[in-house]
């Protein structure tokens, strides 16, 4: 069986030193980069090719990792929490180990979250499908559900659908927040948002 491949990306070389001794021991998975900055992380991602990225909760900040380092798409994201973090920054990532677990637990996290990244429709893509933007679209314009469902002739339930699906990819929940989304993703003009 092929070991899984795990990149580590924590600022503490105490922490990751010793996160990668403990599943290194389990026989599972190969540690196959260790490093504190996500940047140069990200830049020899092509050449690391994990299967698995650890990520410290003091990297990740509030941004969406997949979104600002496409590259994360390709591999299953777990966060090593050892900070309290956002509940919407955590919705990102396929697991989470916390600085507490023992080996076992961890292990178990780390499968689980392989397993949930293959299984995760987001995991492929976090940019949005035409039609999510066409729905982004139209929610940014004050529309409702119905009203979308109408004006795109899909069923109600296809626009829950899809705005669930720009909730989880966007991080962004309120209708006022995907707006501020769409126009500063230029998928709408100011002039048609009802101020």
């Amino acid at each position: 069986m092929r070991k899984m491949r795990v990149a580590i990306v924590e600022s503490s070389t105490i922490i990751a030193e010793g996160v990668a001794s403990l599943i290194g021991r389990s026989g599972e998975f190969e540690v196959v980069y260790t490093g504190g900055d996500m940047r140069q992380f990200a830049e020899r991602f092509a050449v690391v090719e994990p299967d698995l990225v650890v990520v410290g909760s003091q990297a990740v900040g509030g941004v969406t990792l997949r979104t600002m380092y496409p590259e994360l798409q390709d591999a299953a994201l777990v966060v090593l929490s050892t900070t309290v973090c956002d509940e919407d920054v955590m919705r990102q990532f396929d697991g989470v180990v916390n600085i507490y677990d023992n080996q076992a637990q961890v292990v178990r996290k780390l499968r689980a979250a392989i397993e949930q990244s293959d299984t995760n429709p987001y995991s492929d893509s976090h940019d949005l499908s035409e039609r999510e933007r066409d729905v982004l679209i139209l929610v940014a314009k004050g529309m409702a559900n119905k009203e979308i469902a109408e004006a795109l002739n899909i069923s109600i339930h296809t626009v829950m659908s899809h705005r669930k699906n720009i909730t989880h990819k966007t991080g962004i929940k309120s209708v006022a927040g995907l707006t501020v989304y769409a126009l500063l993703n230029n998928l709408l003009d100011q002039n048609d948002v009802n101020l």
